[in-house]
């Protein structure tokens, strides 16, 4: 088990393709951006694309935030509750609408064989929002090993609302 420097509390300090990695293994995060002045924090499903988080959505807040290629925050994380131990990943970066007709079935393919399934099943066109990491960082209890602890995305999530 790879063990990482650790910040001022003990907390151990992750490299990115670690935060990565550990972003890829679950199925559901955060999505965070501001509308009116106010701060909005949603769940959505997501597939990680490379150094991009990437979901999708209806009309509403989530788009529009992405239209105007606002800043947006990620944050996904896992806590056992036997162990106590966890971990949490946060990525702030530009949100933007995923447009290329290319990178949409790519990434429709992908959620596919993930098993990753759309929330929003009524919608005629869904869009596609691609946040753009400008940093990236995660921090987990010591001496954790989370590669034995995949993702269950085998049955689709319950609706969830724009």
């Amino acid at each position: 088990m790879r063990s990482y420097p650790t910040d001022h509390v003990g907390l151990e300090i992750l490299p990115s393709d670690e935060c990565l990695r550990l972003l890829a293994s679950v199925p559901v995060g955060r999505v965070g951006f501001v509308v009116d002045g106010e701060v909005v924090v949603l769940p959505v499903n997501h597939v990680v694309d490379g150094q991009d988080v990437i979901f999708r959505t209806a009309h509403g807040s989530k788009l529009s935030a992405a239209e105007g290629q606002n800043r947006a925050a990620f944050e996904a994380d896992h806590y056992n509750e036997q162990t106590r131990a966890w971990w949490s990943v946060l990525v702030n970066g530009r949100a933007e609408v995923v447009d290329a007709e290319a990178d949409i079935d790519r990434l429709s393919l992908s959620l596919s064989r993930l098993g990753v399934y759309p929330w929003i099943t009524d919608t005629r066109h869904p869009f596609w929002i691609r946040i753009r990491p400008t940093s990236l960082s995660g921090r987990r209890t010591p001496g954790t090993n989370w590669a034995s602890h995949p993702a269950d995305t085998s049955s689709p999530p319950p609706d969830a609302v724009d």
